[in-house]
């Protein structure tokens, strides 16, 4: 059994007992999650949602909140000596499914 939901404007895959890293949310670590937003759901059946699912949800513990590692973003322009560096660490949300619902 699987599903497809989105949260963060992405849309993930996922089982039960999966472990995702998605979009920051804002729930402490240790609490319950529910994803209402279920665009197709497969158990016995197929079902797709038009665009999401009737009654269908997924839930899901939250293991952990933290930062991804460090991307460095360099821009530079040939023959001016413009260089600019920049750094940024994306924060996510460490997420395992707990049951489907639907």
């Amino acid at each position: 059994m699987f599903a497809i939901f989105v949260t963060g404007g992405k849309q993930y895959k996922v089982s039960v007992g999966d472990v995702v890293f998605v979009e920051k949310l804002g729930v402490n670590e240790g609490e319950t999650v529910k994803f209402d937003n279920v665009l197709a759901v497969c158990g016995e059946t197929f079902t797709v949602g038009t665009p999401n699912v009737e009654g269908a949800a997924v839930v899901a513990t939250v293991l952990k909140n933290g930062k991804s590692k460090k991307i460095d973003v360099i821009k530079y322009k040939s023959k001016k000596n413009e260089k600019k560096k920049i750094g940024h660490r994306q924060d996510y949300t460490k997420i395992q499914i707990e049951k489907i619902e639907g």
